[in-house]
């Protein structure tokens, strides 16, 4: 069992994967796999119910018409898990209708006994030859019961909450970015980074993008230096510099009060404290409030690190991508210059200021640009900085 997702063809789901040891396609060949254990960390969960583990399920992804019916046609071709099978009192199957797959809950009495069964299962498959065995297992613990998805966007969806997923693996990683935390049973982790074979799981951060094909830059990293990007010696004139791309002629402000603004429909990059992002002057451009909500909202700053700012705003955006691989709609983009910034989710405005030779800060894994692209170096690694954007097309 290498692969946790299933194409659900027919109304009845006859593989669980991370359960019944099923591939992709529906090869019931191998022999079902495990459970797990409670989080330290817990989730405000089940209980011990099934109905309880339903509700806190259902905070964050489908799951529908649950049943305990051991003949329920979306339970796996083999019956496991099962009510005495490594202290399981209950089991259940709920329908996630979103992504046309269901999840299995499954209730222990006893959280450890479930993981310690787990493991010795992972280890004597491991050694009876399939060293690759649990590392894309989807075994979601949560407080009083066990989650097994059949489907992997199901999972990313699911580790949002307090739920964890259970690796026994030795050869399992946590990238960068995702947490780790212990289990109830050595050998294991608990983590809520959802692994696939397939890319579907959470993104990794620590997959090198390759923009250049290869040559003697570090992965990652074009080898060529930039082809110039805009300065500015003050707030001043940054402002003239930016004047025909952004509202910023006469809405414009640098009083701290009117800076620190956002709204439902503009996020800033750069949150809390400027200095603490490499920044030495900031000022906003648009409308903060008025007699409509506030609209046309962007950021200027002048950078005295811009190595700060942009290991900063990695991290945020990592965040951002770390649920759905995907920026929020209303999240702005950083595009750096030298020594100055602007941030704005303004498809029109951002396409004025790359000919302005400004550059986005893309830390998206995998990322590449198409010929005739501008892509440059960033200033930390796992960036890069470029005028091209696939998820917001300007122009």
């Amino acid at each position: 069992m290498r692969i946790q997702r299933i194409l659900a063809t027919t109304a009845a789901l006859t593989c669980l994967t991370a359960l019944a040891g099923c591939k992709e396609g529906g090869d019931r060949s191998s022999p079902p796999a495990g459970a797990s254990a409670a989080s330290p960390a817990g989730t405000a969960a089940a209980e011990g119910t099934l109905a309880a583990a339903q509700a806190q399920l259902r905070k964050f992804a489908s799951c529908e018409d649950l049943a305990t019916k051991p003949d329920d046609p979306r339970l796996p071709a083999r019956d496991f898990p099962k009510a005495g099978q490594w202290s399981v009192d209950e089991v259940g199957v709920c329908s996630d209708t979103s992504e046309t797959g269901a999840i299995v809950i499954a209730v222990p009495k006893d959280m450890k006994a479930f993981q310690e069964g787990y493991r010795k299962y992972v280890l004597d498959r491991m050694a009876a030859g399939d060293g690759a065995y649990g590392l894309f297992d989807q075994v979601l613990v949560g407080k009083g019961f066990v989650a097994f998805p059949t489907r992997t966007p199901t999972s990313v969806k699911l580790v949002r909450s307090d739920l964890r997923v259970l690796v026994c693996n030795p050869g399992g990683r946590v990238p960068e970015g995702y947490k780790r935390e212990k289990p109830l049973v050595e050998g294991c982790s608990l983590t809520d980074f959802v692994s696939s074979e397939d890319g579907s799981g959470s993104p990794n951060f620590e997959i090198p993008q390759n923009p250049d094909n290869g040559g003697e830059a570090k992965p990652g990293q074009p080898k060529n230096g930039s082809l110039g990007l805009p300065r500015a010696g003050s707030l001043a004139e940054l402002r003239k510099l930016v004047g025909n791309s952004l509202a910023c002629e006469k809405n414009y402000s640098t009083a701290p009060e009117t800076v620190a603004v956002s709204s439902i429909d503009y996020a800033p990059v750069v949150t809390g404290n400027a200095l603490d992002w490499g920044v030495t002057g900031r000022a906003l451009c648009g409308q903060p409030a008025g007699e409509r909500r506030a609209h046309d909202l962007s950021w200027l700053s002048t950078v005295g690190d811009m190595k700060k700012l942009q290991a900063k705003a990695k991290a945020a955006q990592q965040a951002d991508l770390k649920d759905d691989g995907r920026l929020k709609a209303t999240t702005s983009l950083l595009l750096v210059g030298e020594n100055v910034a602007v941030e704005t989710n303004s498809p029109s405005s951002r396409f004025g200021l790359y000919q302005l030779q400004f550059l986005y800060l893309n830390c998206k894994p995998g990322f590449t640009a198409p010929a005739g692209y501008r892509l440059e170096k960033a200033q930390v690694d796992g960036c890069v900085l470029t005028n091209y954007e696939p998820d917001h097309p300007v122009g």
